[in-house]
């Protein structure tokens, strides 16, 4: 019970759940992140760091930028549920969709300094 209760601590920020549905749709470095959700580098790399510890994203280096990814599957079935639901859910929620748009229309060389 105790794992459960975790991940739902860890779902329970609305910046995490933007993060995931972001995720859904690519994956994505901190500075872009960051910028669509208009917070600090530092509180976007904590929101990440939780969401890692939960198993619910995992981190690929390319060169000197961490890029995050979803996993697809999941050694915990509460993750993997909570996963699947989630990707049916808020998808025409205005944030959701907003983010979704940012996501698209950013220039990730302009953004990250590439």
């Amino acid at each position: 019970m105790d794992n459960l209760t975790y991940i739902f601590k860890v779902l329970s920020d609305s910046s995490r759940i933007r993060i995931i549905k972001m995720l859904q749709v690519r994956s994505l470095c901190v500075c872009e992140l960051s910028s669509v959700l208009e917070l600090a580098y530092s509180t976007v790399s904590k929101h990440l760091s939780i969401l890692q510890s939960a198993g619910i994203i995992y981190t690929e280096k390319k060169g000197k930028w961490s890029y995050y990814h979803l996993y697809h599957s999941s050694d915990s079935v509460y993750v993997s549920s909570l996963l699947s639901k989630l990707r049916l859910w808020l998808n025409e929620d205005e944030r959701i969709l907003s983010d979704r748009k940012k996501i698209e229309n950013n220039d990730i060389n302009e953004i990250c300094g590439i």
